[in-house]
Formats: C-alpha cells, sequence, structure tokens
C-alpha cells in the first residue's frame, strides 16, 4: 500500500506533503509516514530544514475516528510530535483549511507555523468529552499564551490566522495561494538556526485567567468533566515543568478517555452521522431538484422555516391567508436578520439578498412552481387535509409536499392527495432558524427518492435530520408525553412543580418540565372553555394561569420572569387530589427519576419494537438536538445502557408500568441498545 505520506527536496528543504482524503486526518499509515520523514531529515547532512504540508482542503483536521474503539498502532500521536520538535533542523508547518485537535498539535510540535489568511486552528477534542493529549494543553500556553489557550482548550472553538498571528500561534501569514513557496522561503531563513521548541518556550499570560474564565462560564460548563480537565491541564502548564505537565496531561486524557461522558458524546458524534443514513435505499439514488420553495405560512415556524432555505441561497415563496399576517411574518424574518446582522454573524448585503429571495403573497397558485412545499399552519387535521387537497390542484407534478406536523398521521394527509408517493412530514422544531433537529416522517407511501431529497436538503440547510415512522408524536414528542404525564401525577401525590424542575436541571435538561409548560404556554392545545374544568391543566387556564407570558403558570412571575412558588397553584392542586382521593406523601428525586425518565427509555423501545425509529443512536440524536438532552448523558438509549437496562426495568416494574418487551430482553440478555464507543 502506498503510504500517504510523500516526500522531495527542493533547495536542501524537505517538503513532506500528506495526501490521505478527505481530511488528511492522522491515522497510523500518515503517522508513520510523519516519523519516516523525519527520520529522512536528520539522516541526511544535505537536508537542511523541512516543511510539512498537506494536500487537498485543508491540513491535519485530527485523528481518523475509524481508528476509535481499536488496537493502537505505532507510533502514537505524542511520540510523532515529540519526534519533530526533537527535530535538530527547522521544521515548518504549511496551513490550509483547519489545523484541528491532534492536527494543530503537530503544528505545535513543528518548531514554526505559516498560514494562508483563511486557515482555522483549534483544538476541539472537548467536544467529544476529551483534551488535547498529545502535548496540545502543555504546548499551546507556552506558544498562544495562557489566555488563548484556556479559552481554546475548554470551549473547543477555532481561531482564524489573524487572530493565532496575534498571540504568537501563527509566525507568518501566507499569501492565500503562495502557501509553499512562502513556507518554503520562511524555512529557508531559519537554516543554521537552533530549532524554536515549544517545550522550551516559557508559558506567558495572566494565570488568574484561568479560573476567572471557569467561572464566567460556569453555567455554559455545568455538567460536564471536560471544560474542567481541559482548564486543570492548563494550569499545570503553569505551574510544573514540562514533563510533569504532560504526564499531568496524559492522566486527565486517560480518566476522559474511560469516562462514561466521553462515550457519551463520541456517541453523539457518530449516531448524528450514522443518522443520515436511509436503511433500504441505495446510496446513489437519484434525488429530486430542489432549487425554489414554498412555505404556507408566514406564523413563528412558517418564517423560520423559510430563514433556513433562504440562507442556503434557496428561494422562498411564503403564503398566507391575510395581508396582515403576511406583513407581520416578513417584518419577523427581517427583524430576525437584522438583529443577526447586528451580531455580526451576517453582512447587511446579505441580509438584503436573503429577503430579496423571499416572495410573499396572499395567492397559494404562486407556488405551481415550486420543488417542495412546506406546510406551516394550524395543528388541525380536518384544516391539514383541506389544505393539501388545494395543494394537489396547485402543485407541478413532482413537486415534494411536506407537512410541518408536530404530531399527526402524515398518512392520512397524503391520502387527501392524487400523489400520496410525494408526501411526508418535516417537523421542524422552534424556533425552527435555530434549532438544528428536524424530523422527516416517512409515510407509509413516501417514494424513496422524495425521502432521500429531503434527507439531503436537510444537511444543505444546516439540520440534523432524523427519519420517523407515522405514530402519534413520532419520535420526540411520543417520548415526552409518559415523562409530563408522569409529572403531573407527582404532583398529585405530593410533589412540588420546583421539586420535579430541580431534579431534571441537575440531570442536565436546560428546563424541567413545568418550566418548559409556562415557557412555551399552559394554554397551548387548550379548548379554551373556562367553564369546562377537567383536569389541572384546564383549571390552570381558565385562570389565567398560561405561563411566562401572562405572568403566572404553574408558578408566579415577576416584572423580570423571575419564578417563586405559587399558592395559588397549590390550592388547585390539594383540591384536584382530593376529589381523587389521592394521598399527599414525601416523594423522594429518585422517584421522579424512576417515574419520568424511565418511562422515556420504555416508550424508546417500544419505539424501536414498532419500526418508528431505524435505529436506537437515531432517537437519542432527536433528544439531544430537539429537547437539550444533556449531550454528556448521550441520550435517552444510552443513557439506559449506561445505567443498566435491568436497572431501568426493575424501576419501572416497582412503579407499576407495562415493560416493553425489547426492553426486557435487552435487560435479561444483558445487551445494550447502542453500541459501545
Amino acid at each position: 500500500m502506498t503510504s500517504p505520506i510523500t516526500t522531495q527536496v527542493r533547495d536542501g528543504i524537505l517538503i513532506v506533503t500528506s495526501n490521505n482524503p478527505p481530511v488528511n486526518a492522522l491515522g497510523a499509515a500518515v503517522r508513520q509516514g510523519l516519523a519516516a520523514a523525519i527520520d529522512q531529515l536528520e539522516g541526511d547532512p544535505e537536508l537542511k530544514a523541512a516543511v510539512i504540508r498537506c494536500e487537498g482542503r485543508t491540513f491535519f483536521a485530527g485523528a481518523d475516528i475509524t481508528e476509535f474503539g481499536k488496537p493502537p498502532v505505532e507510533p502514537m500521536l505524542p511520540a510523532v510530535v515529540d519526534k519533530i520538535e526533537a527535530s535538530t533542523k527547522p521544521v515548518v508547518a504549511a496551513i490550509h483549511g483547519t489545523a484541528l485537535g491532534g492536527g494543530l498539535e503537530v503544528a505545535l510540535g513543528c518548531h514554526y507555523r505559516v498560514a494562508v489568511p483563511s486557515a482555522k486552528l483549534g483544538v476541539p477534542e472537548v467536544k467529544l468529552g476529551l483534551l488535547p493529549g498529545a502535548g496540545g494543553t502543555q504546548r499551546l500556553p507556552r506558544v498562544a499564551g495562557i489566555e488563548a489557550a484556556a479559552e481554546m482548550c475548554a470551549t473547543g472553538t477555532p481561531v482564524g490566522a489573524k487572530k493565532a498571528a496575534e498571540v504568537g500561534l501563527v509566525d507568518k501569514i501566507a499569501g492565500e495561494d503562495s502557501l509553499l513557496d512562502d513556507a518554503l522561503a520562511f524555512a529557508k531563513s531559519m537554516i543554521g538556526t537552533e530549532p524554536r521548541r515549544s517545550r522550551e518556550m516559557p508559558v506567558h499570560g495572566d494565570p488568574a485567567f484561568i479560573q476567572q474564565f471557569a467561572t464566567d462560564n460556569a453555567k455554559k460548563f455545568r455538567g460536564f468533566d471536560a471544560p474542567a480537565a481541559n482548564l486543570r491541564c492548563v494550569q499545570a502548564a503553569v505551574e510544573l515543568p514540562f514533563d510533569q505537565g504532560i504526564a499531568f496531561e496524559r492522566q486527565e486524557f486517560m480518566k476522559l478517555m474511560f469516562g462514561t461522558q466521553s462515550a457519551a458524546q463520541r456517541h453523539i458524534f457518530f449516531a448524528e452521522r450514522q443518522a443520515a443514513k436511509i436503511d433500504g435505499i441505495p446510496e446513489d439514488i437519484q434525488l429530486r431538484a430542489v432549487k425554489k420553495v414554498g412555505v404556507i405560512g408566514a406564523g413563528t415556524m412558517g418564517g423560520g422555516i423559510s430563514m433556513n432555505f433562504l440562507q442556503a441561497g434557496i428561494p422562498v415563496t411564503i403564503v398566507e391567508a391575510a395581508q396582515e399576517n403576511l406583513d407581520r411574518g416578513t417584518a419577523t424574518i427581517r427583524k430576525n436578520y437584522d438583529a443577526s446582522a447586528a451580531k455580526g454573524r451576517f453582512k447587511p448585503e446579505q441580509v438584503e439578498a436573503f429577503m430579496g429571495a423571499l416572495t410573499p403573497t396572499l395567492d397559494l397558485e404562486q407556488l405551481a412552481d415550486c420543488d417542495l412545499i412546506i406546510e406551516a399552519i394550524f395543528e388541525n387535521m380536518d384544516v391539514k387535509k383541506e389544505m393539501f387537497a388545494r395543494l394537489d390542484k396547485v402543485a407541478k407534478p413532482g413537486a415534494i409536499l411536506a407537512s410541518n406536523t408536530s404530531y399527526l398521521d402524515i398518512n392520512e394527509i397524503a391520502a387527501s392527495t392524487s400523489r400520496p408517493q410525494d408526501v411526508l412530514g418535516m417537523h421542524f422544531f422552534s424556533p425552527a432558524n435555530v434549532m438544528k433537529l428536524l424530523e422527516v416522517v416517512r409515510g407509509d407511501k413516501t417514494a424513496p427518492d422524495v425521502l432521500a431529497t429531503v434527507m439531503a436538503l436537510a444537511k444543505k440547510i444546516g439540520k440534523v435530520a432524523v427519519i420517523a415512522g407515522v405514530c402519534d408524536g413520532f419520535i420526540g414528542n411520543r417520548m415526552l408525553k409518559p415523562r409530563q404525564v408522569e409529572a403531573m401525577k407527582l404532583l398529585m401525590e405530593g410533589a412540588t412543580p420546583a421539586q420535579i424542575d430541580k431534579v431534571h436541571v441537575d440531570f442536565g435538561m436546560p428546563m424541567g418540565p413545568f418550566q418548559m409548560s409556562d415557557l412555551a404556554g399552559v394554554d397551548i392545545g387548550w379548548h379554551r372553555d373556562p367553564a369546562r374544568i377537567e383536569n389541572v391543566r384546564d383549571a390552570l387556564c381558565a385562570r389565567g394561569r398560561w405561563g411566562q407570558k401572562t405572568g403566572k403558570g404553574f408558578y408566579d412571575y415577576d416584572e423580570k420572569r423571575r419564578p417563586s412558588p405559587s399558592a395559588e397553584v397549590q390550592a388547585i392542586l390539594d383540591e384536584f387530589a382530593a376529589k381523587s382521593g389521592t394521598a399527599k406523601r414525601e416523594i423522594s428525586d429518585e422517584e421522579i427519576v424512576e417515574r419520568t425518565l424511565y418511562p422515556m427509555v420504555n416508550e424508546g423501545a417500544l419505539i424501536l419494537e414498532e419500526g418508528v425509529a431505524q435505529r436506537a443512536s437515531d432517537i437519542d440524536v432527536v433528544w439531544i438536538y430537539g429537547y437539550g438532552w444533556p449531550v454528556y448523558r448521550g441520550g435517552p438509549m444510552f443513557w439506559a445502557d449506561t445505567e443498566g437496562n435491568d436497572k431501568i426495568v426493575a424501576g419501572l416494574e416497582k412503579h407499576g408500568f407495562k415493560v416493553a418487551k425489547l426492553l426486557k430482553g435487552k435487560a435479561e440478555k444483558k445487551e445494550r441498545f447502542t453500541r459501545p464507543v
């Protein structure tokens, strides 16, 4: 097998080139080739310096993920980086594209770094629950300073070449089209000088920054192990000699590598990629062209959905029934774009281009030339069926017709058209221009090319798409239901909204069930008849307790929307408990977990049994990207594997739940829902 690393000599300088598509990952063959190239440099007296560069679109963009979970192959990356650094002749890294993770550590092992203006440099390991384990946490504070090192390691956010040059991480900015020549010229200028080794440089910057940065980002880092471990390593660089710092980094790396959090984060990394694959459909299926999109409804969802396509350069025709609603909807889209532009996310001319590609209209006929039409109107089956019957007459042959329903039957909607093969669900999550999840709902008659086209399009508009089958609530909302039902029962039995919410927030959720209800609106889906009081929610709504928007829901809110317990709510709960003969008792936090989170796993198992989800990891992706499940717990099904499915079953049986056959089987056979990583 030919090595992905080749060498050539120009004017006494060894050019070491990696060609390992698609991202020059640092697999075993690349590591072996780099080590051999340094041996060549050291062993040939005619060679005076070296330049390490990459073919293709990027410099080394990190570890080879296909090696994850496999036996290690020598040389390991830390040894390669040390070998480069120990060279007695100057070694220059020529960086384009991205130098990420192990790629940046290779660059730090080089004595100098030259980069094109568009290059990005970073250590994103923290996003996989890890830290740079080839000396990155020890070399960065010496090369780029404590502040840049702490920020880069703990957040994983890359820096551009200009910023990298300001902090000393890049020695020279090259021409965008003259990287190799500029790197060779730089290497030539260093011939005869003692190489500058990162390990020998003193750490510089303000050590107090590390603790301050941790404090400032406490909310963002809450629950995660890796950011604190990264910061401890940067602190070690400040306090310990280099070799001791490296030993500390290795120790912290191994702790993270074999911990459940990194396993969870790596699981989600692979699960997201797996979710894009459609079982039973060939990868090379011919997709339908989508050059123009129609959106029906200019409300919050319709507007947000439209923004996704406009940003991807796809023109949108948005339809409303009343001019006032249309004007309000388009004004909101502009307002959102202007707010993003004010934060520097878009340039003013981009905003104008987005708005220029938007055609607002009251005429459904204007959708006749659209390749994809997404309905985002009132969540009512009759209303939706009527709309799809109208669309059937308006849309051109081969146009894809999608409903943004969050729980209604796609087959029933499709049956109101003469082309059910062209119909599917596209369930966006609110706010649709921000939330990454898209549930793509496959109807019984949805054509394979329609499904494949929408999955590919989802990627183009920056969404993480998961295929779901038809059932009430699909994957996410179906699993949310048992949690909400049990949470309400627990309130009647003696738990408080604050206690239940705290258990969920401590678990790692952004908010608990009742905080979420108050934020979304307690009145969503309410029948609107104050005289008809059949349950606690009816009683709350009848008294105007609709959530944060009315200043009271399950909690009372002050003018800054800060919650406090409500005596009125407690009285309502007591009244309903008395009516139903429910005795009040002390509820433990453990019982709240068993009765609100375990049933979600059970529902997930039923979803898999019924084939509503393609795989357990897809369920995890839905909950991570759509509902704020903590990524360091890897999603409900991965979490169940971590907790032990036998423990989940025992907890469910203790509280009288009917356990899904699949879940019971996994527990008995000591099997997992998800593959270990």
